[in-house]
């Protein structure tokens, strides 16, 4: 059952959270849009990356990580990815040639 938005309750959301779906859904695209690729530092510090990475893992509890519980899951899902990365390789040097 969706909720529509009475005027009642109009006040509880403030900002972000009172906007049209659509325009919350513009705004979220947009996302780092305006910082320029060389300024993002995950770009620049895949050192800084990695430790992010790691730092949000470890904020989960270890009963709750999939991958941790399921190893046949994490194993799948390392595959997948590689494939990915493959394709994608072999996509960037075809359009170089």
């Amino acid at each position: 059952m969706s909720r529509e938005r009475s005027s009642e309750d109009a006040g509880a959301h403030r900002g972000f959270a009172s906007m049209d779906r659509n325009k919350q859904r513009e705004i979220a695209r947009k996302g780092g849009a305006n910082v320029p690729h060389e300024k993002r530092s995950f770009a620049q510090d895949r050192a800084l990356a990695a430790e992010a990475g790691r730092k949000g893992g470890q904020s989960v509890a270890p009963e709750t990580r999939s991958f941790s519980q399921n190893r046949t899951l994490a194993a799948e899902a390392g595959r997948k990815g590689g494939r990915a990365s493959q394709r994608r390789r072999a996509g960037f040097r075809d359009d170089a040639s």
